[in-house]
């Protein structure tokens, strides 16, 4: 399959010559459309509550094309609470970072107990202000007490049909302090000195591609740290064998690919490669590549005008029944109504 199609991500060749060092994270980041949504920085002092709703209450404030909405906030200084609105709370300290992945309301304070001091109809004023730059895009809250600082970071993405990087997080991620040589530390620099400067010519783009950048390095250090252990989209990642078979199928999706044939492109026997994939990615191999080629021909049938046929030519099938099948089970519509619903 040689690069005939584009709609914002290119299908690459099924003859990719360097598989073996393909960026699965990048190439899957591109095609859920990780687009920056919001970056503003909070100046609290005790006692102080800041919380969100549910992302669906307001992610049509911050970016109208959205399908879903990512919230994380990088404590920069102090300390604080933080947890989801009906969950257990956690210590954060600076250095870490929240993650909130399925879009549910949760909240940062200090003390833990202290009260929030704005409303349901505030929070969504206060969005609607800050993404319309009404508001400067460094904030106060709170008391005269303790101080604590972050960076609040909102990206829009694809949640369906498929988006490995979200099924791999669980609602609420702390991610745990800077290391030494961390790529975090200039980005949060940067990003402070910017959202405290008056908006500019350029800035808000500067700020936008900020928020991605500053989640995908966040993205890495997480990464990083989990433990030996761990199962999930993100740990095959690191998983040798599996980081192999997801680097194929990513660099040649519309390959007709096998169990037989990945596991000798890998080195591995079919039985070793099978049960490998399956116990650390939580899907047999050719399910995942299946639903890979969803979230492929999604970006396709929602960004460009191809025929159905084409669509599913592109991402390795030869009948467009099967493919309309395919698609409808992993989507829950067909690929017309797909298309329709995107434009």
């Amino acid at each position: 399959m040689g690069r005939t199609m584009s709609a914002g991500h290119d299908l690459p060749s099924a003859s990719h010559d360097g598989a073996s060092a393909f960026d699965v994270l990048s190439d899957v980041l591109r095609a859920v459309r990780l687009t920056g949504a919001l970056l503003f920085l909070v100046d609290a002092a005790t006692p102080w509550h800041s919380w969100a709703p549910r992302s669906d209450a307001f992610r049509r404030l911050v970016l109208p094309g959205c399908a879903h909405m990512v919230s994380y906030h990088v404590l920069t200084e102090g300390r604080c609470w933080a947890g989801l609105s009906d969950g257990e709370p956690c210590a954060v300290e600076a250095g870490d970072v929240l993650i909130v992945a399925h879009g549910e309301a949760y909240y940062l304070a200090a003390p833990v107990d202290a009260p929030p001091s704005y409303g349901p109809r505030e929070a969504l004023d206060f969005f609607r202000d800050m993404a319309a730059g009404v508001m400067p895009s460094a904030v106060a809250e709170g008391g005269s007490g303790a101080k604590t600082r972050f960076i609040c970071g909102f990206l829009g993405c694809d949640r369906e049909p498929f988006n490995p990087v979200l099924s791999a997080l669980p609602p609420l991620t702390v991610v745990r302090g800077s290391r030494a040589g961390d790529r975090m530390a200039p980005l949060v620099e940067f990003a402070v000195r910017a959202l405290r400067e008056p908006r500019g010519a350029g800035q808000d783009g500067v700020l936008l591609r900020l928020a991605e950048l500053m989640f995908v390095e966040v993205l890495r250090r997480h990464l990083d740290a989990l433990p030996a252990a761990r199962t999930g989209w993100l740990a095959g990642l690191r998983d040798p064998l599996v980081a192999r078979a997801l680097q194929r199928l990513h660099g040649a999706p519309a390959q007709a690919w096998t169990l037989e044939s990945l596991a000798d492109a890998t080195g591995a026997s079919r039985t070793v490669l099978a049960e490998r994939f399956a116990h650390v990615v939580g899907l047999p191999a050719m399910t995942y590549l299946t639903r890979w080629r969803m979230q492929l021909a999604s970006r396709l049938l929602a960004d460009g005008d191809a025929k159905v046929l084409a669509v599913a030519t592109a991402v390795g099938y030869e009948s467009e029944a099967a493919f309309s099948r395919a698609f409808k089970k992993a989507a829950g519509v067909a690929p017309a109504l797909w298309r329709r619903r995107g434009a």
